[in-house]
């Protein structure tokens, strides 16, 4: 299989959308990842996959922090802000949870301190251990084969 259809295939499961963030000497940092899941109840840890050349990695190594912030269906121009879709510079507010930076109007925004990080193919796994969540009740932003979808499209298909 080549590089193509590998990252095809994978673009076939749907996902939300998130946006990473994390903070160093004050200023606030991010990108829209779609790589994030739940690994432990107890203790509460999730993990996120970051690649080797995204900026954002060597940040969340110095600062031992990031947030994940699930986006509501009304925050794409979040998403394609932190993908490097949209080049124009805008003015993003973040508030806080536990300290860390979150996204205001998020489904659910997760505060993490840095547990445990691994190495994998062109990509680092940061364990977060959760200090703080905060729940809104939203619609999720989906991405499903290249796309930004909402649940209700989703579901009028079934």
């Amino acid at each position: 299989m080549d590089d193509r259809q590998f990252r095809t295939a994978m673009g076939k499961f749907a996902t939300g959308v998130t946006v990473i963030a994390t903070e160093q000497d004050g200023d606030v940092h991010g990108m829209t990842a779609n790589a994030f899941m739940s690994v432990s109840l107890d203790p509460k840890l999730v993990v996120i996959s970051i690649g080797e050349q995204a900026k954002l990695l060597q940040k969340i190594k110095d600062s031992r922090i990031f947030t994940v912030n699930i986006l509501a269906e009304d925050q794409k121009e979040l998403s394609m802000i932190f993908s490097g879709q949209i080049k124009e510079p805008r003015q993003v507010e973040f508030d806080r949870l536990d300290g860390k930076p979150v996204l205001e109007g998020a489904v659910v925004q997760v505060a993490c301190e840095v547990s445990a990080e691994h190495v994998e193919g062109d990509h680092t796994l940061f364990i977060g251990k959760v200090t703080d969540i905060r729940l809104e009740d939203k619609e999720p932003l989906v991405f499903y084969s290249g796309k930004y979808r909402s649940l209700e499209e989703n579901l009028s298909l079934v």
